[in-house]
């Protein structure tokens, strides 16, 4: 059997031509990033709906810190169901044997939204960890609140409860700080 040689691959030199394969390029999804990093979406993915995971420039440690709020979540919850009068001495120093139920209520409120915080770590979607990252800045500012008037209402200052009111307002910084840097990146219009 001979083996005929190939012939030489032609060059497409002229410009229509690498205009053609340029836009075939970004049909097909093919060509890497460009200039700003972000990666070209396929028309296919755009009809299926896939195209917002390529988009999406997470801000660095994004995830480290949803697994850290979903850890404390779950953690401060299971405290709450299964020790709830401990854990209001521990805050407020006081002890107390009336408010088992609602502190038991306020785990099961807390172990719902670290549901939300474990299901935030695995999804590509940005709107999700959007309103992931929301919820808990709501809840943080939500449980300054209610702790900083329940201190005034006792009229004590225990070093506990300062200490959560401190963690509370950096754990809100935090939040909104990825939840800003998550939401500046807009999508380029194709």
């Amino acid at each position: 059997m001979a083996f005929k040689p190939h012939p030489p691959l032609m060059k497409k030199h002229s410009q229509s031509d690498l205009v053609s394969r340029l836009k075939t390029r970004k049909i097909l999804g093919v060509g890497g990033e460009d200039d700003d990093g972000e990666v070209h979406r396929s028309k296919l993915s755009q009809m299926l709906g896939n195209d917002i995971k390529y988009q999406v420039r997470e801000p660095v440690g994004l995830r480290v810190w949803i697994l850290i709020s979903a850890v404390a979540f779950t953690v401060m919850a299971l405290m709450a169901l299964v020790l709830p009068n401990q854990l209001y001495e521990v805050v407020f120093e006081e002890e107390i044997n009336n408010t088992s139920v609602s502190i038991r209520l306020y785990g099961g409120a807390l172990l719902s939204l670290s549901l939300i915080l474990w299901n935030g770590i695995y999804t590509q979607e940005k709107i999700i960890i959007q309103w992931t990252l929301l919820s808990e800045a709501c809840y943080f500012a939500i449980q300054f609140l209610v702790t900083s008037v329940t201190l005034v209402e006792i009229g004590s200052l225990p070093n506990a409860a300062i200490l959560l009111l401190l963690s509370r307002v950096l754990f809100l910084l935090v939040t909104l700080l990825y939840y800003y840097h998550l939401g500046k990146g807009r999508p380029k219009k194709i």
